[in-house]
Formats: structure tokens, sequence, C-alpha cells
């Protein structure tokens, strides 16, 4: 569970399911901002207008009843003809009794009335309380009549009424977050879906199944995508069912070619049987061409063999014939059949008691092959070691020698391959490493190649018991 919940926290659809719930908040956020915005403007703007239109309209009424220059009675029965709450009437240094008094309209809002012809109007918090404040300077027969007229209006419930709007816009951006994020997740599957289809593809396709293809729908860069991974799948089973083939009837060729050389090479092991046991008797020239004759008949031989092994374990048909094996004693055995002794070169530890069920033959095989490897490429002494461990048989051939260089190491069970490229030839086929690896595979096990430092190591592990 905790993988699945770091692969979500790490993949792709978290960040479109983040991006595209930004997205919708921002804009939900946006939207209800602007509404607010405007429905403001829309309130104050209302109060503003029907405000300086009222005022407006008292004045140009009761103007023509007003003579000039105005006395006090005047101002203060204008004032209280005004029905705007709280009017306020100057002219000059006089102002009305009644109403406002001069020092409650804001000084900036006196000096532009005072200095032009038009209404004016100002919005202020006095105290905590907004209030809008219009100033209209009197007009009589279009000219300035020095009288000044204001009005205040309190905005408490405007103001009110646009706490409320912008309560509801955030509460309407909170309730917005799930239906984004759902809609996100949506989005975000819908987007993924085919990504999703294309990984598992592609998975498939790296398993071997190259007939995996994926239906294309739409029209759209996915689509193309889906498009261009279903050529690219056919090319590939296309290339690689040429390849297969090449391999088969390569190794084919190979195996017809190993098992037809086996007869004529019986007969010429006879031959130079023959040869090897009369050179004594033959001229020096013909003797050293007799035994080099004898040597590569040996080698060919060999090589036509392990060709001929090879070839069963790529066509399959290799087989394990177990039995209860004790190995000390099958690695004695494999070690005297080749007159490798135990000696200064050779140092053994294979203590007895540890049984097993393997394939003697093919133990035997996998044990030359390490130990021959050891005494032809390393230096002595060579050791061979034999222990249990969790179940499984350990063997291990150590040699002192200048080890396995690091570029060849990784490699160095592929058929054919040499430490040092520049020897053409030696003694071994160049399968013999590979050859002992399929074996232990084979059984179950597996052959790992290191260096010591002083030499190289070859470890092989088989299981006690078969799968």
């Amino acid at each position: 569970m905790n993988q699945r919940l770091r692969a979500w926290l790490s993949g792709l659809q978290l960040r479109l399911v983040a991006a595209f719930a930004v997205i919708m908040i921002l804009g939900a956020i946006t939207a209800a901002g602007g509404m607010y915005v405007s429905a403001r403007n829309a309130i104050l703007q209302g109060v503003q207008d029907q405000t300086m239109v009222r005022l407006r309209d008292q004045i140009v009424a009761y103007l023509p009843t007003v003579s000039l220059p105005p006395t006090q009675g005047t101002l203060d029965a204008m004032a209280t003809a005004l029905k705007s709450s709280g009017a306020l009437v100057v002219y000059h240094d006089l102002h009305a009794t009644t109403g406002m008094s001069p020092d409650d309209v804001p000084a900036e809002l006196r000096r532009a009335v005072a200095a032009g012809t038009n209404i004016e109007f100002q919005r202020v918090d006095n105290h905590g309380f907004p209030f809008f404040f219009v100033g209209i300077p009197v007009q009589s027969d279009h000219k300035p009549s020095g009288l000044e007229v204001y009005a205040a209006v309190p905005l408490g419930q405007q103001e009110a009424a646009i706490d409320d709007l912008a309560q509801q816009a955030w509460v309407y951006s909170a309730l917005a977050l799930p239906i984004a994020v759902a809609v996100a997740l949506l989005a975000a599957r819908q987007v993924l879906r085919p990504v999703r289809a294309l990984n598992t593809a592609a998975d498939q396709l790296g398993r071997g199944r190259l007939d995996v293809r994926l239906d294309v729908r739409g029209a759209d860069e996915l689509a193309q995508l889906v498009t261009t991974f279903n050529h690219t799948a056919a090319e590939l089973e296309r290339t690689v069912g040429t390849l297969r083939a090449m391999e088969a009837d390569a190794r084919r060729f190979v195996a017809d070619v190993s098992h037809e050389l086996r007869t004529p090479l019986a007969a010429m092991n006879a031959v130079t049987d023959v040869l090897d046991e009369d050179a004594g008797q033959l001229p020096p020239d013909t003797a050293v061409a007799a035994r080099l004759v004898s040597a590569e008949t040996r080698r060919l031989t060999r090589l036509v063999q392990d060709l001929i092994e090879i070839s069963r374990f790529d066509a399959g048909r290799a087989e394990l014939r177990r039995e209860d094996v004790d190995v000390a004693a099958a690695v004695t055995d494999c070690l005297a059949a080749r007159g490798w002794e135990p000696g200064d070169d050779l140092r053994t530890d294979l203590p007895s008691g540890i049984t097993a069920r393997l394939d003697r033959r093919r133990l035997d095989i996998v044990v030359a092959n390490l130990v021959g490897n050891a005494l032809r490429h390393g230096a002595p002494p060579v050791e061979v070691v034999l222990r249990e461990e969790r179940g499984d048989v350990v063997l291990t051939v150590t040699d002192h020698g200048p080890g396995i260089p690091e570029d060849v190491l990784p490699r160095v069970f592929d058929r054919f391959a040499k430490a040092d490229t520049s020897r053409a030839r030696s003694e071994g086929s160049g399968l013999g490493l590979s050859i002992a690896r399929e074996n232990a595979r084979l059984h179950g096990g597996d052959i790992v190649a290191a260096n010591t430092g002083s030499g190289a190591r070859f470890e092989l592990r088989l299981p006690r018991e078969a799968w």
C-alpha cells in the first residue's frame, strides 16, 4: 500500500489533478471576485446617483424662492426645505445652523465644490462608519450664485449587503473545491487512460509479447502516439521473427555440421592414435607433423563435441538424469579421470557426506571446465573447495593468476569469449564456461565469476534437492 501511495504521489495523475483543480479554483475565485466587485460598484453607484439626482432636483425646485444674496434665515429655511437628511447650505462665510456642521464635510470636498461648477462627491469612513458626501455648487441664470449645498448619506446598509456578497463569494469558492477535484479526476482519467494502456502494452512488448497492439481512438496526439506504437511493434515483430528464423537456421546448420563431422573425426582419431604410437619410429620431421595432426584432431573433436552440446541447450533438448550423488566423490573422480592429482599445483578441500540430487555426467562437465580453465589460464595453486550452504551445494574454484580483465568479466560466460583478444587460438573451444553455466542453470543453480585481487574465482551453486 505504501508503494502504491508513493507511486500515486509521484505520478502524473496527481499533477494533472492538482493542475486542473488549481485552474478551476482560480476560475471560481476570479468569477466570484468579479461578481463581487461588479455588485459592489452597482450598489454604491445606485446610492450615489440616487442621492445626487434627488438633491439636484430639490435644489432646482426651491431655488426660485431664494433671493440673493441670502440672509441667515434664508439659508436656514433652504436647509430645512431640502429633504435630504443632514443637508448643509453654505454661502461664503455664512452657513445654515440646522443639519450638518461645515466641519463634518471633508475639507477636500469643500475645496473642490468651491473651485468648480460640477457636482462633486466623496466616500469617507467616519469613525468606523461609511458615509457618502455630495456637494453641489448652485448656479443662478447659468452663473455661480455662491451657494453650496452638501448632503451626507450613511452607507451602513450598503456595506452590510456588500459584506454578505463577499461572504457568499468565499462560500461559493469553497464549494467549488470538491467539484473542481472531481472534474479534475475525471479529466485526468480520460487523459491518462491511453497512457496507461501504452505503458501496459510496452511492458508486455518488453516481456516478449510482440503481437500486442492497441485500438486507435480519435485523431489527437495520443491517438497518433498509439498509431506509432502499433507500427513500431509490428516492425519489431517482423524484425525479431526474421532474426529468430535466421538464428534457428544457423543453429540447425551448426548442429547438422557438427553431427556430420563426428564420423570422419572418429576415423581421424583412430588414425592419429596409431600415428602417436608409431611416432617414435618415424623420422623427426614426420614425427613432429604426426603429433601436430594428432593434437589438432583432438582439438577439433573437442570443439565438435562442445558444439553438439551447446546445440542441445539451444534446441531445448538437454535433459537431466538425476540421482543421489556424493558430490565430493564425484569431484574427486572428475579430477582423477583427467590426471589432475592434488599437490602443489592443485589443492582440494572436499569434505565427504555432502550429497545432492544431480546429473553426475553434467556435474563432471562443469567441474572439468572450471578446473581446466583455472589450470590453463590461471596460476598455481588452484584451490577447489566444497561446502554446504543453506540447502545448496557450493563449489569454488580459485586460481592465483592475473585474474579476469574488468571489461571481460561481465561477458566471461559468453560463447567464444576470450580474455585476450590477440590470442586467436587456445587449447579450449571457447564454449567451456558457457556450457558449464548452462548445465548449472539446468540444475536450477548458477555460476558466478569474480576477481579476488590475487586471481579469479568461479563459484558453482547447485540446489541439493530438485525444484
